[in-house]
C-alpha cells in the first residue's frame, strides 16, 4: 500500500526530510522545488512507511487505499509526475529512486559561535513566515524571540486567511502556536508597530528586528464604479467569515441571486466554494458565525468566476480546482462564449489531470444567457468559469446592479453580466511600514537576502519580503535565507547594539497598548 499527496499540501517538504527511501519529490535540492503546485510521492519506491503522513502539518498525505472517491484522483496525479507526462520539467529521466546519504561529519550552520549571548530578536507578525523564522531561531540557535502582532489573537493568513472549510490546513497553526510558550518567547498581542510603539523604539530593545507583515491590502482593478455598495475585495470577504476584528459583521450582504468574482486563483476559488456550499457543512467548522448566519440567509444561486486568459492559464492550482468538482449540490458549467475556450479544453483532454485545462473536460459547455435569472436544476446552485472576459466597468445607481465585461477574441464586442456583489480576487499587495524603505511598485520593502536597505538590524521575511507568492511551505526557505543573513550580520558584528533590556520593552508595550 502506498501513499498519495492529496490537495492541502503546503510544500514545507517536511516530508521530505523523513522519507527513509526519497521517493517524495521534488526536493529541495531540485530545480522543480518551489514551483511545483505540490509535492508527489513516487509509487514505484514508496515502502508504505507512512513517516511522511506523521511528519505532514496539515494532513495531506493519505494511503492510496483508504483514499475516498473525491480524493482517487490524487494517486494518479502523484503517479503522473513520476511518468513525465506531469507539469513540464516534472522530473522524466531523473532517477527517483532510493537515496541513503552517506553519514559525515554533524554540521550546526545556525549556531553562534560559543561565545555570542543570547541574541534577543524581535519578530513583527505571527503568520507562517514570522513563525518559520522563530523557529529557526529557536531550534538553532539560543536566542530569545520576541514576538510581536498588532491583531489580538495570533496566527496571521493561517487564522485570518485559509477558508474555515480547509481544517487541514488550518492545523499548521498547531505547529506553531506551540512556540507561543517556548520559555525563550515572549508574546505581545494587540501591539501596533507604527502606532503604539515606533520602528527605532522597538529596535532600541532588541539586537535584530524581523518584518513578518504579509500583504495586508488588495490589488484594485481601476475600472469604472469600483467603489460602488456591493463592490469589495475578496481579501475583505475572506476576512469576514474568518473573523476578523478589523471587518465587520455586516460587511458582506448575500441577497444578490449572482456573484461575480473577477479572478480565478486559489482565493477565488476559495469565496466561490464559501458562497455556493450549504451552510450545514460549515456549521462546525471555524467559520464566523455571523458569517454562518448570512450564509443560511443567502440568495446566492450562482457565482462567476471571470479569467481574463484561457482555462489552460487558469490561475488556481489544479488540486483546488479538482477538489471544487466535488463539492455537493453544486454544479460547474464553463461559459462557452469563445471558440478558443473549446479548443483549449480540447486538445488538453487526453493529459487529464495533467494539466489544468483537462480538467474541465467532463465539465459541462454552454453560451449562457446572462440576461435569465441564474438556474440550476433541483434548486442547486451553480459555479460558472467564464474564460478569455475581463471587466470594463461596474454598473449601478447607488449600488452595483451589473458588470460589463469583455466577450468573445479581440475587440469581438461586451456583455452586461447583472450580479449585486462584486469580489475582486487579483492578488494581494504589501503596504509601507512606519520606519521602512518601501517599493510602491512591487508592494515591498527593498532587501538583500532578507536585509532590509539602509537599515542595519532589521530584516524582512514572507509576502513583505517577495511579494505575494508561493504557499505556506515557501515561508520556510525565505525565513532560512533571513535569519541566515541575520546571523551572518552577528557573526560580523553588524548589528547595532540594543540601549533598551527586554524588561524595559515588556514596560514599554504594556504602557502603550
Amino acid at each position: 500500500m502506498t501513499f498519495a499527496i492529496t490537495q492541502n499540501c503546503c510544500t514545507d517538504a517536511a516530508c521530505v526530510a523523513v522519507c527513509p527511501v526519497n521517493c517524495i519529490h521534488p526536493t529541495p535540492g531540485e530545480r522543480d522545488f518551489g514551483t511545483t503546485e505540490t509535492l508527489y510521492i513516487d509509487p514505484g519506491a514508496c515502502i508504505d512507511c507512512g513517516a511522511c503522513a506523521d511528519a505532514c502539518p496539515v494532513d495531506a498525505v493519505h494511503p492510496v487505499a483508504e483514499l475516498t472517491p473525491a480524493q482517487q484522483p490524487y494517486a494518479g496525479i502523484n503517479a503522473a509526475y513520476f511518468e513525465g507526462t506531469g507539469q513540464p520539467a516534472s522530473g522524466a529521466g531523473v532517477d527517483h529512486g532510493p537515496n541513503f546519504h552517506a553519514w559525515g561529519a554533524p554540521s550546526f550552520d545556525r549556531v553562534l559561535p560559543s561565545d555570542f549571548a543570547p541574541l534577543r530578536v524581535a519578530i513583527v507578525g505571527t503568520g507562517p513566515a514570522g513563525m518559520y523564522a522563530a523557529e529557526d531561531l529557536l531550534l538553532h540557535t539560543r536566542s530569545e524571540v520576541t514576538l510581536v502582532d498588532r491583531l489580538p489573537a495570533p496566527g496571521g493568513l493561517i487564522r485570518y486567511g485559509v477558508a474555515p472549510d480547509h481544517p487541514a490546513t488550518k492545523r499548521i497553526g498547531e505547529t506553531f502556536a506551540r512556540f507561543h510558550t517556548h520559555p525563550r518567547v515572549r508574546l505581545h498581542l494587540g501591539l501596533d508597530v507604527g502606532t503604539h510603539i515606533t520602528a527605532d523604539e522597538l529596535a532600541a530593545h532588541h539586537d535584530a528586528v524581523i518584518y513578518a507583515v504579509g500583504a495586508a491590502s488588495d490589488r484594485r482593478l481601476g475600472i469604472p464604479g469600483e467603489d460602488l455598495p456591493g463592490s469589495i475585495a475578496a481579501t475583505t470577504f475572506v476576512a469576514w467569515y474568518n473573523a476578523h476584528p478589523e471587518v465587520a459583521p455586516d460587511a458582506v450582504d448575500l441577497s444578490s441571486d449572482r456573484v461575480v468574482v473577477v479572478g480565478n486563483g486559489n482565493v477565488a476559488l476559495d469565496v466561490a466554494r464559501i458562497l455556493v456550499s450549504d451552510p450545514d457543512s460549515l456549521a462546525g467548522t471555524a467559520i464566523a458565525r455571523h458569517a454562518l448566519e448570512e450564509l443560511r440567509r443567502s440568495k446566492v444561486r450562482e457565482v462567476v468566476l471571470l479569467g481574463r486568459r484561457g482555462p489552460e492559464h487558469a490561475a488556481c492550482t489544479g488540486t483546488e480546482l479538482l477538489a471544487l468538482k466535488n463539492l455537493p449540490g453544486v454544479d460547474l458549467v464553463v461559459d462557452d462564449h469563445d471558440a478558443r475556450i473549446g479548443t483549449a479544453i480540447d486538445a488538453a483532454g487526453a493529459a487529464g489531470a495533467a494539466h489544468k485545462a483537462g480538467l474541465f473536460q467532463d465539465v459541462p459547455r454552454e453560451a449562457v444567457d446572462w440576461s435569465a435569472p441564474p438556474r440550476a436544476a433541483g434548486g442547486r446552485r451553480r459555479i460558472v468559469f467564464r474564460f478569455h472576459s475581463e471587466p470594463l466597468a461596474l454598473h449601478g445607481d447607488g449600488h452595483l446592479r451589473a458588470v460589463r465585461v469583455t466577450s468573445g477574441a479581440g475587440e469581438a464586442g461586451e456583455q452586461e453580466i447583472p450580479a449585486g456583489l462584486a469580489l475582486r480576487a487579483i492578488g494581494y499587495r504589501g503596504v509601507p511600514q512606519a520606519g521602512l524603505p518601501f517599493d510602491e511598485e512591487s508592494g515591498t520593502v527593498p532587501h538583500e537576502g532578507g536585509r532590509v536597505t539602509g537599515r542595519p538590524g532589521t530584516y524582512v521575511v514572507g509576502w513583505i519580503k517577495r511579494g505575494p507568492s508561493g504557499g505556506i511551505g515557501t515561508n520556510r526557505r525565505c525565513a532560512a535565507e533571513t535569519v541566515g543573513t541575520l546571523l551572518a550580520d552577528a557573526v560580523a558584528g553588524r548589528l547595532p547594539a540594543p540601549t533598551g533590556g527586554a524588561r524595559a520593552f515588556r514596560r514599554l508595550a504594556r504602557r502603550r497598548r
